[in-house]
């Protein structure tokens, strides 16, 4: 997908601040940061959201959500606590069409969320 911004992100074609990545996943800070910790977990191959998922993907979520709960340790969140958030299309918040995780945490998050 030579237009979406992630994907770009992923072929290093443009720069972004990164703090995991793996063979299947990439993890970096979101420009706008809604908490002290907001990060973007996203999968390196180019899927829309997660209505885009098919069965063979299944493995694909749980990894990512495995590299939330890992970054969320390095990040010296995990006790205290964090929100892992995905939205999907225009009506839940999605404005990236490449799937992500919001990994956020650092602060109290309010419920309901917005």
């Amino acid at each position: 997908m030579s237009t979406c911004l992630f994907c770009k992100f992923v072929s290093r074609e443009i720069p972004t601040q990164i703090v995991y990545e793996d063979e299947h996943a990439l993890a970096f800070r979101d420009i706008n940061p809604q908490a002290p910790t907001h990060i973007l977990v996203i999968p390196r191959m180019h899927l829309e959201n997660l209505a885009a998922m098919q069965p063979d993907h299944e493995g694909l979520i749980g990894h990512l959500l495995w590299v939330c709960a890992e970054i969320a340790r390095q990040e010296g969140i995990e006790a205290d606590g964090y929100r892992v958030v995905l939205n999907t299309n225009r009506a839940a918040g999605q404005s990236v069409y490449h799937l992500h995780f919001h990994l956020l945490g650092g602060r109290s998050l309010g419920w309901p969320p917005g």
